[in-house]
């Protein structure tokens, strides 16, 4: 019941809330009370003043309960007062379809594990296809534990033989999914491997992590892995968790395929080869070997001794180049000293680590790739702390070190040609390679050479668009060679680059230096890093081509895998 203005209840005194400014003063009488179903039950709903607008009413469902806001219907489902409407639990999404449809990932089993892992690694997680494990766990179901202990050991021989992170995470995940653990993320960096898997989106993260203290080169380690790898992934082949350690275990007890004498020839080998290839004779090619075997026994005492890589970089750089300055104190007739020194640096540039740091680069591993290539800074800094001492040392004693001379690549095509293969032959003995895949690196190598004095010596092209070129092609045959084989590229693409390193453009920036000729050697020096890294992105450019002519898993329509969209510019 509302009382009305000036009754008894207006005459009582007023309370301190009077003072509200929302209290009517004195002599105005209170407004009617609302009825309690009038009051709106949410901010949305439409205002008393607006109902009457055209389309005002309306919504697919009304928020009070009022016959004004209610509507006809139709007409208001645009309208900006049309209230909200809440879905309700059992009502579908609604379809936001395109025109087009949305892709199917198809994951191809007849695509090799790298591409497909690839893929799903570049999905998001929401869009990856429910796992189909290859190798059946027992009853209880797969052994967390055991299984990212087991991922983790095998990622870590593959970054340790210098498999890039990309091929390093996919390998990973290939395994961890061909044994049911399909939430799993592995993380990669130069050191550091790491991965986590969550059973459910109840159940808490198990984490597993693996330090790389300790890195070799030895292709045939790696080879063993990748096929250990492959098996796994493969329905026909069956490996529990007990046969995979197995196996692992005599992956790192097997010895290295060839002996240490031998490395030492083929350290030899490959600097006489690299000298014969810049202009030196037979005799040139003696000297040059014996420099490079005595720099590698050097460089063998001082690991022996404990010293860091870098001194054993120092020290390997150190008797090529002084026997190039004796023969030049001897006054030889025959006996380019450039040649000389410019072999031994064929035997220490580090190519290999570039390649795969630069790899990481283009493919979004940047902490990676930052640490690779301060590893590939600090041995360059130590092959030139070597060389510098040895030329300066020469220069006091009066050697005459002619920074003028060049190297005529163009008289000698044949001669040139078998060099180039004698040196990946060699480059690749002492990669530790499988006796099977000698032979097709020491042609992919040839080939390289004949593309690079096709295009820089009869064509006139520069020649580091020349080397970029000749190591495209390195990259993809390399490429096409693994997918064939079901194993890494590394060992037919690092020993085919090696006739492509800047041997000459680096010796001449050190000799500049040397004589106190900064322009002169700054730009040599630039030269030979434009030169590795045009190799670098050569073999990596090369490699993303070839799956243009391989089957990728991808979307239906021939999509191919996802790029890495880890950075914008906007």
């Amino acid at each position: 019941m509302v009382a009305e203005p000036g009754g008894p209840e207006d005459q009582k005194p007023q309370s301190d809330e009077a003072h509200s400014a929302f209290v009517p003063p004195a002599g105005v009488g209170r407004p009617a009370a609302a009825p309690e179903d009038d009051h709106p039950s949410s901010e949305f709903a439409v205002p008393a003043s607006l109902a009457e607008l055209p389309g005002a009413g309306s919504g697919p469902a009304p928020a009070s309960g009022s016959d004004s806001a209610t509507g006809s219907g139709s007409e208001t489902a645009g309208s900006a007062f049309a209230p909200p409407r809440t879905r309700g639990a059992k009502e579908p999404l609604p379809a936001f379809t395109p025109a087009h449809g949305i892709p199917m990932v198809l994951l191809t089993k007849e695509a090799p594990w790298q591409d497909r892992m690839r893929t799903m690694l570049r999905m998001p997680v929401a869009e990856r296809p429910a796992p189909e494990p290859v190798q059946k766990p027992d009853e209880t179901g797969p052994a967390v534990p055991r299984v990212l202990d087991l991922t983790l050991r095998i990622g870590e021989l593959l970054l340790a033989g210098g498999e890039g992170a990309e091929d390093v995470e996919a390998a990973m995940f290939a395994v961890t999914r061909s044994y049911g653990l399909d939430r799993s993320e592995p993380t990669v960096t130069f050191t550091l491997l790491s991965i986590s898997h969550q059973p459910s989106l109840v159940d808490d993260p198990v984490t597993a992590s693996r330090t790389v203290r300790r890195r070799g080169t030895d292709y045939t380690r790696l080879a063993a892995v990748f096929r250990l790898v492959d098996d796994i992934t493969t329905e026909d082949v069956e490996v529990s968790l007990e046969e995979a350690y197995r196996r692992l275990a005599e992956i790192r007890r097997n010895r290295h395929p060839y002996p240490g004498w031998v490395l030492t020839l083929a350290g030899g080998g490959l600097a006489g080869a690299a000298s014969v290839l810049v202009g030196g004779n037979a005799l040139v090619f003696v000297v040059a070997a014996v420099g490079a075997m005595l720099g590698d026994r050097l460089a063998w005492l001082f690991a022996g001794r404990g010293l860091p890589e870098f001194y054993q970089f120092v020290a390997a750089a150190m008797p090529p180049a002084a026997m190039g300055v004796a023969l030049t104190l001897a006054h030889p007739t025959d006996i380019p000293p450039s040649a000389v020194i410019t072999g031994g640096l064929f035997a220490l540039l580090p190519g290999r680590a570039l390649v795969a740091g630069v790899q990481d680069g283009l493919t979004g591993f940047y902490i990676t790739a930052a640490a690779r290539l301060l590893e590939v800074m600090y041995l360059f800094i130590g092959i030139i702390t070597g060389v510098l001492l040895v030329l300066y040392l020469g220069l006091q004693l009066g050697a005459q070190l002619n920074p003028e001379a060049g190297f005529v690549l163009h008289d000698r095509p044949v001669v040139q040609i078998l060099a180039s293969m004698a040196l990946c032959f060699a480059f690749a003995i002492l990669l530790q390679q499988e006796r099977s895949t000698v032979l097709a690196v020491t042609l992919n190598g040839g080939v390289a050479w004949v593309i690079y004095g096709a295009m820089a010596r009869t064509a006139g092209i520069s020649p580091v668009a020349a080397t970029a070129v000749a190591a495209g092609l390195v990259g993809l045959f390399g490429q096409l060679f693994s997918r064939y084989r079901h194993t890494s590229s590394l060992p037919f693409v690092t020993a085919a680059i090696g006739p492509l390193l800047p041997g000459s453009a680096t010796y001449f920036a050190l000799l500049g230096i040397a004589q106190n000729e900064l322009d002169r050697g700054l730009a040599a020096l630039s030269t030979a890093v434009a030169t590795a890294l045009a190799i670098a992105i050569g073999v990596n450019l090369g490699s993303e081509i070839s799956r243009l002519f391989m089957r990728v898993p991808g979307a239906v329509g021939g999509a191919n895998r996802r790029a890495a969209k880890r950075t914008r510019g906007f």
